[in-house]
């Protein structure tokens, strides 16, 4: 009997991985068959940008192209999103693919020839927009996976839910959007997502290149605000005043030490950072207040509130030392947890990346004290997170342009490797967790 059923468990897992090559050669000819597809429509939304909430254009373009593969398609999702649910042919998990949409008010200065030109108004200022972050080929990568899983329906065992994702990058004080108003819509329910994944293009990774991390890969994100508060005088008589100038450039100061002395670095990176301060108009007037804004992440819960708890007391008791008062308002509009790559589902789907990949160009990196919205769907399912390579080979990374900047570049030539790589972390999950 034992040699029976050993020889019928032989059969079974010989029959599966069978089917997952079969499955993976399948993708691996579809992607190459649709690279000039998807660099195509790349280089259209990079033409194209919109700001986030505001990605009408390019919502339209995904939802007719899902449509057109027989995918059932929502719309309007978090004001622009667009979910498309692709039912499989046998039973099985429901695997959640996501891309993020929207481009930044930055204004580009790259050679080539489907450049932006487009401007806009943004807080009030007239700017640039530019795909300076990549979210124009994430979107066209996650095009070219519904169609290359949809054309292999009857053989998922399982569910694929593409969520196309408006503001990632944040929105305008007092407006809501991105991956937490998505979630709160419901975009992980009806059917429930059992497991997301997403990648982020880099343009200072190699293209042909994978990386990733368990646990905490993308930093949490608090934006915060500070007003510091004196007293007005005559630039002449200072002893008059309590010059909020001075207790903000003390407050700045002593702020630096809270990673330098208060966060324990040998575990994990942390960062306090002032980007803006704003007071006064005239060199001959000591103003009443200075208004400054500045951004903190935390790549463990434990080490963010310590690190909001510091500012809180650092701001507030320096000001009081001087006679000023201190208003601290963290988060001031915008919070993203930790981009949390849950390690169990990280091992398992590891070997996935390495077959498509091969071993060697997937990667072990250190954790990103940039921050991803991705976080708020993995609060709700187990989630995997990976970069894709999109330096051109033989770059240097110290100097290729850096993300959010107007020369932010990308090779194109990576671009089947994600459609690939995600692909196959469907396809490879849904064949793990299928019913037996």
């Amino acid at each position: 009997m034992k040699i029976i059923l050993l020889s019928f468990l032989l059969v079974m897992t010989i029959s599966t991985r069978a089917q997952n090559d079969l499955l993976r050669n399948k993708i691996s000819l579809a992607a190459d068959k649709l690279e000039a597809k998807v660099i195509a429509w790349r280089r259209d939304f990079h033409e194209h940008p919109e700001l986030g909430n505001n990605e009408f254009r390019t919502a339209a373009i995904i939802a007719k192209h899902l449509q057109s593969l027989g995918i059932e398609v929502k719309t309007g999702v978090a004001h622009t999103g667009v979910v498309g649910i692709l039912k499989g042919g046998k039973p099985g998990p429901v695997v959640a693919l996501r891309a993020d949409m929207d481009a930044l008010p930055v204004t580009e200065r790259t050679p080539v020839p489907f450049a932006s030109k487009v401007r806009t108004q943004y807080n009030g200022q007239e700017v640039g927009v530019m795909h300076a972050c990549g979210h124009d080929s994430h979107v066209a990568i996650l095009m070219g996976v519904a169609e290359i899983l949809s054309s292999m329906k009857n053989e998922l065992p399982g569910t694929v839910k593409f969520i196309f994702q408006p503001a990632e990058e944040g929105v305008p004080h007092g407006e809501e959007g991105g991956a937490e108003m998505m979630v709160k819509e419901g975009v992980m329910e009806n059917p429930k997502v059992d497991a997301v994944f997403g990648l982020h293009i880099n343009s200072q990774t190699e293209v042909g290149k994978l990386t990733y991390r368990p646990g905490g890969f993308y930093a949490s994100v608090n934006d915060m605000k500070i007003i510091i508060k004196g007293r007005s005088a005559h630039g002449a008589y200072p002893w008059s005043s309590i010059d909020p100038i001075v207790v903000s450039a003390q407050v700045i100061n002593n702020l630096q030490t809270i990673i330098s002395r208060n966060l324990n670095i040998s575990e994990n990176a942390g960062i306090v950072t002032i980007g803006a301060i704003n007071g006064g108009n005239r060199s001959n007037i000591i103003p009443e207040e200075v208004v400054m804004l500045g951004t903190i992440r935390a790549l463990s819960i434990d080490d963010e509130k310590m690190l909001i708890e510091r500012i809180k007391q650092v701001v507030s008791k320096t000001a009081e030392s001087a006679g000023a008062t201190a208003e601290i308002m963290i988060p001031y509009s915008s919070h993203y947890p930790i981009t949390f790559n849950d390690p169990t589902l990280t091992a398992k789907m590891l070997p996935s990346m390495q077959k498509t990949a091969g071993t060697d160009n997937v990667l072990l990196k250190p954790p990103h004290t940039g921050a991803e919205d991705f976080s708020f769907f993995q609060l709700k399912a187990p989630g995997m997170y990976i970069n894709l390579g999109g330096m051109p080979k033989g770059g240097d990374p110290k100097t290729a342009p850096s993300h959010h900047t107007p020369d932010f570049y990308i090779d194109e030539s990576g671009f089947k490797l994600g459609m690939k790589a995600l692909s196959n972390l469907a396809v490879d999950y849904m064949e793990m967790n299928k019913p037996r």
